[in-house]
């Protein structure tokens, strides 16, 4: 069972310090056969929904194996920057010891804002999956476009769509509870 970003039993921030990534503790495991890693992503953005968090999950794999998952932090840790993908981001890091991920692969279950997919980049991610568009505060397709800037050094493949019903509407159940 590897830890991913919520500390939780599939969690991966130390509840000691929840700003220092355990994946020290993060155990690799294969991508089973039953449970894609974008349905893994969907997992950790219906906990974090739980949390109160925006339900946004993201998985990262190497050669088959999953190396991190996280959900959003960003009220629980009081860290505008706890995004699900650089948490997820900054776990690989520590599980390879590298600070980059050339050989890996982010799944999503939104498309990055421009802060994720600069961190997305600079991380060198090789490919890119994401379940639902973001016209109001995307950084890949919408708004800033951040891989079709000239200043972007690495644009990693991207693929959409993977799950986008089921990704809208955890969103839009969430925001629909928000504002009862």
């Amino acid at each position: 069972m590897q830890k991913n970003a919520t500390g939780s039993a599939s969690g991966g921030l130390n509840s000691e310090n929840p700003q220092k990534p355990a994946a020290e503790k993060a155990k690799q495991s294969t991508v089973s056969k039953s449970q894609t890693p974008m349905q893994i992503a969907m997992e950790e953005a219906r906990a974090a929904g739980a949390r109160g968090e925006v339900p946004i999950g993201a998985v990262i794999t190497r050669k088959n194996q999953i190396i991190a998952r996280a959900g959003n932090r960003t009220r629980e840790i009081n860290d505008p920057t706890a995004h699900a993908e650089v948490l997820a981001i900054r776990m690989a890091c520590e599980v390879l010891q590298n600070e980059r991920l050339g050989e890996c692969d982010l799944y999503v279950t939104l498309e990055p804002c421009a802060m994720c997919a600069a961190a997305i980049s600079f991380a060198r991610i090789r490919r890119l999956y994401y379940a639902s568009s973001d016209p109001k505060g995307g950084g890949v397709e919408y708004g800033p476009r951040f891989y079709s800037q000239p200043t972007c050094h690495h644009a990693p493949d991207v693929y959409s769509g993977i799950g986008e019903a089921e990704a809208t509407a955890l969103l839009r159940d969430f925001f629909k509870e928000k504002r009862k």
